[in-house]
């Protein structure tokens, strides 16, 4: 019988690794009596927080989409209807607008269709008429509902912060009608907002629950003993302490970090007998190899966030000295939150010109410079406006500085920003009073 890999035991992974999973806080047992509740239900945390795992693990067979940036709430229908075997028809109308009408792919989808009452409009009938039959299309949120309850399954939107906010809001209130039809969602993202969809939509309340995902050093512990009992490795106590600071309270960096180091010390399948690991220096090099293989990561992260930067260059530099002002905030600080006061602060001891007014509109902007077109890679850090605080909700970012010093971009756009504010200076003063004035 082939021993266990240990790719199967630790490491980032699409599927649930049972050898290593842990039920954080007794939260499977919560998600339990929350899903046989008639509520929606929200799962938040940072980005490799186990959000993912712990849908996989409470919730069998679900209608799962996944968002990207462009999506739009009717993407998210036919998508879930698709799954289910019903296909949409997009059809012009007369008055230049688009509308779907279902059809049944598979027998699945044609059982559903007849229970949800939905039928398709037959060939011979004119535009007109196919639009105006009701109930059958996905601006109708009685027939999506009907027809995802019927399959028996959970629809589970994953990375909902991918939406736009204007997407976010107009699901927020779907979510209300949907619920009013007993059509209930689970939706998973990246969050730092106490009671998101409840503070877009007041009518969720109570028809809503938000479950915040985070892990203890007892929970991250209870991972190394699990995994590690599984391989029959044993980590000293001084590696395994290291292995919980660095991860910064971050379930999917542990993941990686024990996959890396029991590279590092040549294990890659369950050991005939029991095998301590005690080598500081081994541990170091598992550090600095996961450091190298996120390094492309945050280069684009800063690639990304310069050309949105450049794009909207001013002559105070704010969203520059903004992007320096979070990056150079200690661990604990950006995990905890920085408030807008604080960093209003920092960045006037550089730039006295620079308002709180407007440092705010810049935090409310750099989440879409973060995620927008291809080249963005999600969210790494998150203003909340509620509290006007800014975090980092990717803590990878926190363990890559630690270990590959690295000099950002915001220095070079910081310069270019005040040579460009002394040109506008020196041309208006060269200017008549008047003139000036108006420039």
């Amino acid at each position: 019988m082939a021993r266990k890999k240990t790719e199967q035991v630790f490491g980032i992974s699409n599927e649930v690794l049972q050898d290593s999973y842990v039920d954080r806080g007794m939260l499977d047992r919560k998600l339990e009596r929350y899903l046989l509740r008639p509520t929606h239900l929200a799962l938040c945390g940072e980005s490799k927080c186990g959000k993912s795992w712990l849908r996989k693990h409470n919730i069998a067979d679900a209608i799962t989409v996944q968002c990207r940036y462009g999506k739009t709430v009717g993407d998210i229908y036919t998508d879930a209807l698709s799954q289910l075997g019903v296909a949409l028809t997009i059809q012009q109308t007369r008055q230049d607008s688009t509308t779907a009408h279902a059809d049944a792919q598979a027998g699945l989808g044609r059982g559903l269709l007849s229970l949800s009452g939905a039928v398709r409009a037959d060939a011979g009938h004119s535009e007109a008429e196919v639009t105006a039959v009701v109930g059958r299309n996905i601006d109708d949120p009685r027939f999506v509902a009907d027809t995802i309850t019927a399959s028996g399954r959970r629809l589970v939107i994953e990375d909902f912060h991918y939406l736009s906010k204007s997407q976010r809001q107009l699901f927020a209130f779907d979510l209300k009608t949907l619920w009013d039809y007993g059509c209930f969602v689970v939706v998973v993202g990246v969050w730092t907002e106490s009671n998101l969809l409840i503070s877009m939509n007041p009518d969720l309340a109570g028809r809503m629950i938000e479950q915040t995902i985070y892990w203890s050093r007892k929970d991250l512990m209870a991972v190394i003993d699990k995994g590690t009992k599984a391989l029959r490795v044993r980590i000293a106590p001084e590696i395994a302490h290291r292995l919980i600071d660095d991860c910064f309270g971050n379930v999917g960096i542990l993941q990686q970090l024990m996959l890396l180091l029991l590279d590092e010390a040549g294990i890659f399948e369950r050991c005939e007998r029991v095998t301590v690991l005690d080598e500081p220096e081994c541990y170091t090099r598992a550090a600095e190899e996961y450091a190298r293989q996120v390094n492309a990561i945050y280069q684009q992260f800063a690639k990304v966030l310069s050309a949105g930067i450049r794009a909207r260059r001013d002559s105070t530099g704010i969203y520059a000295h903004a992007m320096k002002a979070i990056l150079e905030t200690p661990d604990d600080q950006l995990i905890r939150g920085i408030g807008l006061d604080e960093l209003t602060r920092i960045t006037r001891r550089r730039e006295p010109r620079i308002s709180k007014q407007n440092l705010r509109v810049v935090l409310k902007k750099l989440e879409e410079l973060q995620v927008k077109g291809r080249e963005g890679r999600g969210l790494v850090i998150a203003f909340d406006e509620g509290s006007e605080e800014i975090s980092v909700v990717d803590r990878q970012l926190l363990f890559y500085r630690k270990y590959l010093p690295v000099e950002w971009p915001w220095d070079h756009l910081i310069a270019e920003a005040s040579a460009d504010g002394m040109e506008q200076l020196s041309w208006a003063d060269a200017l008549p009073r008047e003139e000036s004035v108006r420039a």
